[in-house]
């Protein structure tokens, strides 16, 4: 079993899941696992070459806010598809293991295709 994982901002748990991907030292987490409580659409965008078009979300928990905190690729290229229909997460958002967990393994972790990167 993979280690449960949390998204967490000023102690809010805004995601949480056992069935991360990291990639390229990120854990993408389903989308299905996003509290869409906490999060409105950003009209930022930026390019990854291998990756292809981000789009973000802005967190908002309580009092504090982080704006773009929520990165995702709505159509991954060819070469990521293990990110599609996934979320990660930065911007003073920490991705740290569920205080409940006791062992499991990390999972799968991928790194840029030769030459690429964002």
């Amino acid at each position: 079993m993979s280690t449960k994982m949390q998204a967490v901002l000023n102690g809010t748990v805004i995601a949480e899941s056992d069935d991360t991907v990291v990639v390229e030292g990120n854990h993408y987490f389903p989308a299905s696992s996003l509290r869409a409580e906490y999060v409105e659409a950003s009209g930022t965008h930026t390019r990854c070459a291998w990756k292809g078009m981000a789009s973000y979300y802005s967190v908002n928990v309580g009092d504090m806010a982080s704006t773009d905190a929520v990165w995702y690729y709505p159509e991954p290229s060819r070469m990521a598809q293990m990110v599609a229909d996934r979320v990660a997460f930065w911007r003073g958002v920490e991705v740290r293991p569920a205080p409940d967990q006791h062992g499991g393994h990390e999972p799968e972790s991928f790194d840029a295709p030769e030459g690429a990167t964002c």
